[in-house]
């Protein structure tokens, strides 16, 4: 009942809109919507008849059962039951389709005339306003409002075409993208030949994928149809096959003659990943003398590359391919450890004649000696710019001294040259680190240089405080922890924490001269400075120089009362400076690499024609 009111409440709105505006546009789509209800409501007749027919049937059957009573066997002998049983089944499965296809049908038809009942309303609405104006205002005016809304409805009109406009370039600009792929494809099939190569300007006709292979279908510029070629996709392992004679020109291309500059453009570690493919082809043939030849070849370059060149970026580049070789020795070596993180496809593609072990502790060896190279060349490059930046080096204004004249300020109390201390060595040290990122270096071993790094500049600042007196003093101390503070906020916005942590002695020293020195204070002095010995905090008490006459030294009974509390430390650190020389332990960790072997290309940049992708 309701959904028949529904039905005769939406047949009053048509009639009325059409009666509204009764153009022949509106009849046609009104009686074609009055046909296909009718053919809707004609297919639901039938359905319920064909429900009651299968009704019928199923009491039939009832019946005929009951009458042979409990031998059912009889009648189901050859399985006339289950047969029909499920012919009816697919019947009412195919019938319930046809109906609701029909019914999806008749709802989105229905979906359809209502928008466009809605649309024809709000321009029959649009036209009785502008008729409405039009008869209370002058023959101009009716004019005016005319074309007024003639220029609206063209302009809904061009926003439509131009929409239309911009997916038809759209889907022309992506037909192109696709003829230009497949035309590199035929080149590479080696289809160059005069006669059958694309004239400028023609467009494949077809593309067709089947079985793995690639055809295309193209016309010739004089309108003869061009043979079909195919090209099969190839499973690539992941190797590069070369001759045991080349090894000589591959080092020489891929190690000595590759410059860092051209390297940032590739693949971070692309040499060692195109060296181990090299290496697996190797392994593949089982060729011991092969795989021994160009391994050496390639230490052997990258340690004489090192020396020769006296250049940061250079080593920076060959310790991060060392350490990407080991990595990649380590992933493919089969062993269980270095397996967890690899896709099938990788254990697949592991060594199977060859233990690298031995040349892993050589890899890792050079890349620990191009490590240390880097080390003593920044110590070189920051050693003049650490003490001036971070002892003295005064951003904040101070009090004067005792004769009145100001110690240090910002509107030029230091010389230019020492201000700038600070942002050049802050420069200094981004510059490293970019270049370390730009090369793909582990993210462990960036840490690991810059704690070694921070280390040194730590002893150097520290060890000119123990030495010079007129740095002991608090607005030193406030000056100091403030250059400090750059310092550590540069480590943490490249997250360089764990690094930051070698500068807690200067820190320290920073903020013991910024203490309190009471004798109330001696066990918050003592357990301030975990990180310097006592020989360093007694000598920096020592050294401590008022900053004016309403300050007293330090007293005599607070240093004893340090040195008492301090033995309680247990410690046999008698040290006084810190050792400039002391290295911390390096460490490479394994890091595995998700690239898959078979998608690496060698590009024309490394000139290595001689190696063949298999």
């Amino acid at each position: 009942m309701e959904n028949s009111q529904l039905k005769k409440d939406l047949n009053s709105l048509r009639k009325t809109v059409s009666e509204t505006s009764p153009s022949s546009a509106q009849q046609n789509l009104m009686i074609q919507f009055e046909a296909l209800q009718e053919e809707l409501e004609r297919r639901r007749e039938e359905c319920i008849q064909l429900h009651s027919v299968l009704a019928d049937h199923t009491r039939r059957m009832k019946s005929l059962g009951t009458s042979y009573g409990r031998d059912v066997d009889i009648i189901n002998e050859d399985g006339e039951l289950v047969l029909a049983f499920e012919a009816q089944k697919k019947i009412n499965r195919q019938l319930e389709d046809e109906l609701q296809a029909k019914e999806r049908n008749w709802r989105s038809q229905r979906d359809e005339w209502r928008n466009e009942i809605d649309r024809l309303q709000e321009e029959i609405e649009k036209q009785q306003k502008l008729l409405s104006i039009n008869l209370s205002k002058s023959p101009q005016t009716q004019a005016e409002l005319y074309m007024q809304y003639e220029v609206a409805r063209l302009t809904s009109e061009n926003l439509e075409l131009q929409e239309k406009y911009d997916k038809v370039a759209e889907e022309c600009r992506r037909f192109k993208k696709q003829c230009r792929i497949l035309a590199k494809r035929l080149k590479d099939a080696g289809y160059e030949g005069e006669e059958r190569s694309y004239v400028k300007g023609t467009v494949p006709n077809t593309v067709e994928y089947a079985n793995g292979c690639v055809a295309v279908s193209s016309t010739h510029g004089d309108g003869s149809n061009m043979p079909i070629i195919r090209k099969k996709e190839r499973d690539y392992e992941g190797m590069f096959e070369f001759r045991k004679e080349d090894i000589n020109l591959i080092i020489r291309h891929l190690v000595i003659e590759l410059k860092p500059r051209i390297a940032v453009t590739l693949l971070p570690g692309l040499p060692a990943y195109i060296l181990f493919m090299c290496i697996r082809h190797t392994d593949c043939i089982n060729d011991d003398d092969k795989v021994r030849s160009l391994l050496t070849e390639y230490l052997n370059a990258v340690k004489r590359v090192s020396k020769k060149r006296d250049d940061f970026d250079c080593r920076v580049l060959w310790m991060s391919n060392t350490l990407r070789l080991l990595h990649n020795m380590k992933q493919y070596s089969g062993d269980k450890p270095f397996q967890i993180e690899n896709t099938p496809r990788q254990n697949e593609q592991c060594l199977r004649n060859f233990d690298l072990s031995e040349y892993r502790v050589v890899l890792s060896n050079v890349a620990l000696w191009i490590f240390n190279n880097l080390i003593t060349n920044l110590k070189e490059r920051i050693q003049a710019l650490t003490v001036p930046a971070l002892l003295e080096h005064e951003a904040i204004s101070v009090p004067t001294d005792k004769t009145g004249r100001p110690r240090s300020s910002s509107m030029g109390g230091e010389p230019d040259s020492t201000q700038q201390k600070l942002d050049k060595l802050l420069g200094e040290l981004t510059s490293v680190h970019k270049t370390l990122q730009y090369h793909g270096v582990d993210p462990e071993v960036v840490v690991q240089l810059f704690k070694q790094l921070f280390y040194f500049m730590c002893a150097s600042a520290l060890n000119n405080l123990l030495l010079r007196s007129e740095l002991c003093r608090w607005t030193k101390g406030m000056q100091i922890r403030y250059n400090m503070s750059h310092l550590e906020q540069w480590g943490r916005d490249r997250r360089l924490e764990t690094a930051s942590e070698a500068l807690q002695p200067i820190i320290q020293a920073s903020q013991l001269l910024q203490a309190r020195k009471t004798d109330e204070d001696v066990n918050s002095v003592c357990e301030m400075c975990n990180k310097l010995t006592a020989n360093q905090i007694v000598k920096i008490l020592n050294l401590y120089t008022p900053v004016d006459d309403y300050e007293s030294r330090v007293p005599v009974s607070f240093i004893k009362k340090v040195q008492d509390k301090l033995k309680e430390r247990g410690e046999n650190n008698e040290q006084l400076l810190m050792d400039l020389k002391y290295s911390y332990p390096v460490r490479f960790s394994f890091n595995p690499s998700d690239i898959r072997l078979e998608d690496i290309e060698v590009p024309e940049v490394l000139h290595l024609p001689m190696l063949k992708k298999v």
